[in-house]
């Protein structure tokens, strides 16, 4: 047996009558009264920096069943470029170093200098862009990023900037300057992309209006029944003029400052919390006098009175084999005659975009203009002495060598171009219906804002002595609808690609007319009583002697 180490010699013995000889116990030794531990007190534990000092002394009332707040998720910081709160100024970069292969300080560098020439490029569009040269220079350098290393992102910038001075300087937010280098190629790419595409009468077979859409779009779509050419012209006879409400006698011995009249379009403005209804040709209050002197001039639409001033008729019927464009553009200038409004230009390009056919008209025998209202026509007296040979008759010849009844005729207010040249046609494509105003008909948006929203291009740009070009908006509609076909489903608020005679409701709404006083007519003066209607959605109407269902010239 070993020997006890006496571990336990100052333990009492359990039992009280022990007999052992070697007990390992103490004998005779006072029990002692068992040790008392007092119950520790309950500490919260402590909160995190986010909570409140008043929340955190409350008593805890989340369930138990509540993962301790260190074992929470929490949301991480980004890790994208991110642009500070102020949007002017130099932008900020704001990314973790790990996540850039160029040094951060570098790239910030080099963001400085890309904003410093978007502000020099932006010079006159800043006071009402102010955060144009911000965003584009964010956006560009990020650009530059991606498309670089680390070994070839300064001399990326470098070029990029060396491309930014060498633009000219813009003078409106739309001009084509205006972007970042990727965004400027993507419209050259755009451009190329839809002069190269060509259109086919199969794909355009769905956006041919149906008789009754063109009925309800102001289409004269069936010859009056009236004698056609028996009056050419009204001189002699009294008639109100459109652009100002006096009583004239129409004459080819007129006073060319008779009529004072605004040659603009009224719109709305708020000034001070009111609405305000001005003219945005001088500024002035609908109420006040004209701001511009002229002849007097009267405007028709009703289908049985043009009839009267020259026939209708249809295109010719195709011939075997048949030899005329399948796909054409067409569009005219008209002028203010003795027997009413009149075209004076026409221009016709084929589904390639080439121009076929470009001619000045001479006004019937018995007719005068006159105005050439040079500022939206863009004719003057001397281009009509010099270049207006062929009569209306003769220019329907070549048109009818040109095109026939099969003939997809695409424009833009196509009904007005066809009034003038009193061509009844029943396959039309119009832009101003392909691209329906946001507000709904009879608003329609004009072929200049069009053209510029959906090709980047600036159209009818004269400064009130060239005015429009025909074949320039001829090209324009054309483009406007390549642009359309290879974008179709993609437009929001377009006219969905659905069966020929099967519209949505954006194209079979009726023009409806509306009185002759009111904010829907237009000044005269911009091509016919309502020519700038559309240009800034003012809706393209009739006044109460017109045909109810006839609209007036809107380009």
């Amino acid at each position: 047996m070993f020997s006890s180490l006496g571990l336990f010699r100052k333990q009492a013995c359990p039992e009280d009558n022990c007999t052992r000889t070697t007990c390992l116990f103490a004998h005779g030794i006072q029990p002692v009264d068992p040790l008392i531990i007092p119950e520790p007190k309950v500490v919260p534990a402590k909160r995190s920096a986010g909570v409140s000092q008043t929340s955190s002394s409350l008593p805890s009332t989340s369930s138990p069943k509540e993962p301790p707040r260190k074992l929470q998720k929490v949301a991480h910081s980004q890790t994208k470029p991110t642009e500070t709160s102020s949007r002017t100024g130099v932008p900020v970069l704001t990314i973790k170093p790990a996540l850039s292969t160029v040094a951060i300080p570098v790239r910030q560098a080099m963001l400085k200098t890309v904003y410093d020439h978007y502000v020099v490029l932006y010079d006159q569009l800043l006071p009402q862009h102010p955060h144009l040269a911000h965003d584009h220079a964010l956006k560009h350098e990020e650009q530059v990023y991606h498309n670089s290393n680390k070994f070839t992102y300064r001399n990326a910038v470098i070029q990029s900037v060396a491309a930014i001075k060498r633009r000219p300087i813009p003078t409106s937010y739309t001009h084509p300057s205006v972007g970042t280098e990727a965004d400027l190629a993507a419209r050259v790419q755009a451009k190329n992309d839809i002069a190269a595409f060509r259109l086919s009468t199969p794909a355009l077979e769905p956006y041919v209006l149906s008789v009754p859409d063109l009925d309800k779009w102001g289409y004269i779509t069936a010859i009056p029944d009236s004698l056609g050419g028996r009056q050419p012209s009204m001189s002699g006879s009294i008639v109100k003029c459109e652009r100002c409400p006096e009583m004239f006698m129409v004459s080819s011995e007129f006073d060319p400052v008779a009529c004072l009249h605004h040659w603009g379009k009224p719109y709305t403005r708020v000034v001070n919390g009111e609405r305000v209804r001005t003219y945005n040709c001088c500024s002035k209050h609908v109420s006040e006098d004209g701001c511009v002197r002229g002849p007097h001039v009267f405007y028709e639409s009703n289908p049985d009175i043009l009839h009267a001033r020259h026939p209708f008729s249809f295109l010719t019927s195709p011939s075997q084999p048949r030899s005329t464009l399948d796909i054409a553009a067409l569009d005219c200038e008209m002028v203010y005659t003795t027997g009413g409004m009149r075209v004076a230009r026409v221009s016709v390009v084929d589904g390639n975009g080439k121009s076929v056919f470009d001619e000045f008209v001479r006004m019937d025998d018995g007719v005068d203009v006159l105005d050439f209202n040079t500022r939206f026509s863009g004719i003057t007296a001397s281009d009509y002495a010099s270049k207006a040979h062929l009569p209306l008759a003769s220019i329907r010849k070549s048109l009818d060598a040109l095109m026939d009844t099969h003939t997809i005729l695409i424009g833009h207010a196509l009904e007005n171009d066809l009034k003038t040249l009193r061509i009844i046609h029943h396959r039309c494509i119009d832009t101003a219906i392909l691209f329906p105003h946001p507000a709904g008909a009879p608003y329609r948006r004009s072929l200049r804002d069009l053209a510029r929203d959906h090709l980047q291009t600036k159209i009818q740009t004269g400064d009130g002595s060239t005015g429009h070009s025909s074949l320039e908006d001829a090209v324009a509609t054309l483009d406007l609808v390549k642009f359309f076909t290879m974008n179709k489903g993609k437009l929001s608020g377009s006219i969905p690609s659905t069966s020929v005679g099967s519209r949505s409701n954006a194209t079979s709404k009726r023009v409806p007319s509306t009185g002759s006083a009111g904010t829907l007519r237009t000044p005269a003066g911009a091509g016919s009583p309502s020519a700038t209607a559309s240009r800034t959605g003012t809706p393209s109407t009739s006044s109460s002697s017109r045909s109810p269902s006839v609209s007036v010239y809107v380009k």
